[in-house]
């Protein structure tokens, strides 16, 4: 049973929502969690249940192309009529990396922040020339990374990997912030207009603020697997 709690925003009757924080290659983590929420719906129905996960779903943990599998294949859990999957910064430097003629320091910031790791997930040994990465990662697993989004709103929630820089209209936002944005965001009390739903920045517990919700809880770093469920005016968190 979820306990629920007063939530910062709203969303429309018959609406719910689960947005799952930065992954990370935790795959074991992240089935247990959508077993979860496949249990939650099948004791709850829900006419439009949306699986939204945050981005960062590779680099650093163990299992970075079963993750991109999974989400790339499916099935999505039983009930969930839509599934929107986040571009997070950790994707955004794989597929910069993977450009043709990418400067030599668009791979090495990949490879030292974790793609050594997603590499060897899928079975590229680490010191590979990066010219012959895109032949050797699965086309449809990068087909699918290229085709992750930069935000999603739903009711009076913005859904984004970072966060927005405050005091810029939501429709005028950049995508750098969208991806790595920490501070002036994250100490902001500004009304950004919606809601904002985050990770990128680990923290313990998720923070539950009036402008914003972080759910990135350090699951590569020893922590937790959050997914927030926000249906009407409530809030409820899964974890694994």
């Amino acid at each position: 049973m979820i306990a629920f709690s007063p939530a910062p925003a709203t969303l429309e009757p018959g609406r719910r929502v689960y947005a799952v924080g930065d992954v990370h290659g935790c795959l074991d983590a992240l089935r247990a969690l959508h077993a979860m929420i496949a249990a939650d719906l099948a004791e709850r129905p829900v006419e439009r249940a949306v699986l939204i996960h945050l981005g960062d779903l590779i680099d650093r943990g163990p299992d970075s192309a079963g993750v991109v599998e999974l989400l790339s294949a499916g099935p999505a859990p039983a009930g969930i009529t839509e599934v929107v999957n986040l571009l997070g910064n950790h994707e955004a430097m794989l597929l910069a990396a993977l450009e043709p003629g990418a400067k030599e320091s668009a791979p090495l910031n990949w490879l030292v922040n974790g793609g050594a790791d997603a590499l060897l997930s899928w079975g590229v040994p680490r010191k590979t020339e990066h010219s012959r990465w895109a032949a050797l990662l699965p086309p449809a697993h990068v087909a699918f990374l290229r085709h992750l989004v930069p935000r999603h709103q739903e009711g009076g929630y913005l859904f984004v990997h970072a966060g927005i820089r405050p005091k810029v209209p939501l429709e005028a936002q950049k995508l750098p912030d969208l991806l790595w944005i920490r501070e002036p965001f994250l100490s902001s009390k500004a009304d950004h207009g919606a809601v904002v739903v985050h990770g990128h920045t680990p923290t313990a517990e998720p923070e539950v603020r009036t402008n914003r919700l972080g759910i990135d809880t350090g699951a590569v770093m020893g922590g937790t697997l959050t997914c927030a469920v926000l249906e009407a005016d409530r809030l409820g968190f899964l974890t694994a």
